[in-house]
């Protein structure tokens, strides 16, 4: 059997990290400045090249901004940020999972009464398809994201597009430590008998129905992933789901 290798981390990459989890810990708090670049790379024990590069990527991701004449200073991100910033946040701290459930399930059953509302015949159609993917998919992790795809899909029939980003925001929030919420899926019948009341809600034009179905839904599942989220991330801490 071939052996997947696995990807090799850069000291920036490393550094990265190590710089995210001082600012979002703390260590680097919001409105202050870095120490001089100087300093601050003999501190973490790299090269001022390897800082700045480091730098520059969370300068990118909104957590750092740099002035000519003045340096690096810290921005405060719950004031200025977007929801770019959940997938990092999410990974950093798994209390932010738990809010991100919560705007998902409000959220999620906002646009299903939407797409029972609005969807076409062919949205009615590729959602039951759709179902029957999560239904026969092969383990937790096909399931899951099987899953995923039947709420994009309930996200386009609304025909608003920004239902779709916000639902694509939240899914990138979690998706990459899927690995630790993998309970709700491990059985991909019951996976798709719980979500089936939402897709048949939506396909046969019953907004209200639809709408308590993925309240439902969205809250048995949240339940689920919430309960197994401590146990899962303490034996798969750093991890990420291929």
């Amino acid at each position: 059997m071939a052996v997947e290798s696995l990807p090799r981390r850069s000291v920036v990459d490393l550094l990265e990290d190590r710089l995210r989890q001082d600012i979002l810990g703390g260590t680097h708090r919001p409105g202050s400045l870095l120490p001089p670049e100087r300093e601050l790379a003999a501190g973490y024990g790299v090269t001022r090249t390897t800082l700045k590069h480091a730098l520059t990527r969370l300068e990118k991701a909104g957590l750092l901004s740099t002035r000519h004449g003045v340096g690096t200073s810290v921005l405060d991100y719950l004031r200025l940020g977007g929801a770019d910033l959940l997938p990092m946040l999410a990974t950093q701290d798994s209390a932010w999972l738990k809010e991100v459930f919560e705007v998902r399930r409000h959220i999620g059953a906002l646009i299903a009464g939407r797409a029972a509302a609005r969807r076409t015949a062919r949205q009615a159609r590729s959602l039951e398809e759709l179902l029957r993917r999560v239904a026969e998919a092969p383990d937790a992790d096909a399931t899951q994201l099987a899953d995923v795809e039947v709420h994009r899909e309930l996200a386009r029939a609304t025909g608003n597009r920004v239902y779709l980003l916000l639902t694509n925001t939240l899914f990138n929030a979690y998706l990459p430590v899927r690995g630790a919420l993998r309970s709700p899926f491990e059985d991909a019948a019951g996976a798709a008998a719980r979500l089936a009341p939402v897709v048949h809600a939506v396909s046969e034009g019953r907004p209200e129905d639809a709408r308590r179905a993925a309240e439902t839904y969205l809250r048995t599942t949240e339940k689920l992933m919430v309960s197994s989220l401590k146990p899962a991330r303490r034996g798969e801490a750093g991890g990420r789901p291929g």
